[in-house]
C-alpha cells in the first residue's frame, strides 16, 4: 500500500524532500508552495524551487495566499489525503488544516527539538556555538514547533560550517529521513515521543540588518555570525562610509588594545581586525557592485580605504 501525499514547501530545502518522495512507491498528488514572488535585479515574478519540480514532474500545483480561507480548506479536503508531508512551507496550516488528511500533518525540522523552533534553526544552531544539529520529523500541533517528534538524526557542525553548507546537509538528512518516516506510519510502526519544553529556544526569523558586526563582539561570535550568514543575508560593516560585507574570517591567538574594529595589521592573506577580546582575520570581501575577493587581492587596489589604523564602523 502507497500512501496518499500532499506535499507543502517552497525553497530547495523542501524541494530535496520533494524529489525524495516522488522517487519512493508513495503517491504525491498535490504540492502546495507559496505564490510567485519577484526576485532578481527586474522583480521578475519567480517560481519556487518546489514549483519547478512538481511542474517538471506533472504534479498539481497549489498556491493559496493563506490556508485559513474556507475554500481554500474545502479544496484541500477534497484531495482525500493520507497524509500531509511539509517542509519550510512559510504559511501557518490551521488547526482545520492540521486534522483533514487521515494521518495528519508531518514536517521536517532543520534542527534537533526542541533545542530550536522557529524559522531559522540553521543559522540560530551557528550562531549559538552547537556542536551538533541535526533534523527532527515531527507530528504537527497548532504550536510553533511544538507537536510530538517521530525521528531525529544528529549531525556535527564542522568548525568551518557555514549556514550555506549546514543547509544543504540537513536538506539532504531531511530528504532520506521523511523516506524513513512515511514507511514507518505505513506499517503503522511510529513512536511519538513529546517535547520538553523548557529546553526550547525560539530561532527568529533572520532580516538583513541582524547581518551587521558589532566589533565589541568576541571574535568568536563575530567569526561564528559571518559562517551562519554565509550565503544569506552575510555578515556586513562599514568602512568611511562604504559597506563591506564580509564573507569569510578566521579566528587567531592574537590579543590587541586597539579600539575595537581597528584594522592593525594588512597580512599576507587576510586583514588583522581587533574585536572585543582579541583579533579577527578577515579573508575574503565584497565592496558595493563588485565580486567577492580575497582581501589580499581587494588590497591591491585599495590598500589606502583598508590602511593599519583605519577603524571598521566608526
Amino acid at each position: 500500500m502507497s500512501l496518499k501525499i500532499i506535499f507543502a514547501g517552497t525553497p530547495v530545502f523542501a524541494e530535496k524532500s520533494l524529489a525524495s518522495l516522488y522517487n519512493s512507491n508513495h503517491q504525491i498528488i498535490a504540492v502546495y508552495t507559496q505564490p510567485d514572488k519577484p526576485a532578481g535585479r527586474g522583480k521578475k515574478l519567480t517560481m519556487s524551487p518546489v514549483k519547478q519540480f512538481a511542474l517538471a514532474h506533472n504534479i498539481p500545483v497549489y498556491q493559496p495566499k493563506t490556508l485559513r480561507d474556507p475554500t481554500v480548506q474545502d479544496e484541500l479536503r477534497a484531495l482525500q489525503a493520507d497524509v500531509m508531508v511539509v517542509a519550510a512551507y512559510g504559511l501557518i496550516l490551521p488547526e482545520a488544516v492540521l486534522s483533514t488528511p487521515k494521518y495528519g500533518c508531518i514536517n521536517v525540522h532543520g534542527s534537533l527539538l526542541p533545542r530550536w523552533r522557529g524559522a531559522a534553526p540553521v543559522q540560530h544552531a551557528i550562531l549559538a556555538g552547537d556542536q551538533q544539529t541535526g533534523i527532527t520529523i515531527m507530528q504537527m500541533d497548532k504550536g510553533l514547533d511544538t507537536g510530538d517528534m517521530l525521528l531525529k538524526q544528529k549531525i556535527d557542525i564542522a568548525d568551518n560550517e557555514t549556514g550555506g553548507s549546514l543547509h544543504d546537509k540537513l536538506a539532504e538528512l531531511g530528504a532520506s529521513m521523511i523516506m524513513k518516516v512515511m514507511d514507518l506510519l505505513e506499517q503503522q510502526q511510529l513512536t511519538p515521543e513529546k517535547q520538553d519544553d523548557s529546553l526550547a529556544n525560539y530561532a527568529s526569523k533572520i532580516e538583513k540588518q541582524h547581518a551587521e558586526i558589532n566589533w565589541q563582539d568576541s571574535s568568536d561570535k563575530i567569526a561564528r555570525m559571518i559562517r551562519a550568514y554565509h550565503p544569506w543575508p552575510v555578515a556586513f560593516t562599514t568602512m568611511a562610509d562604504t559597506s563591506v560585507k564580509i564573507h569569510s574570517a578566521k579566528l587567531t591567538s592574537e590579543k590587541s588594545n586597539a579600539k575595537p574594529g581597528t584594522i592593525i595589521a594588512q597580512g599576507k592573506n587576510g586583514l588583522a581586525v581587533a574585536t572585543g577580546d582579541g583579533v579577527l582575520e578577515i579573508l575574503s570581501m565584497q565592496l558595493p557592485g563588485k565580486t567577492t575577493l580575497p582581501v589580499k587581492d581587494i588590497l591591491n587596489s585599495k590598500a589606502d580605504l583598508f590602511a593599519v589604523g583605519k577603524v571598521f564602523a566608526e
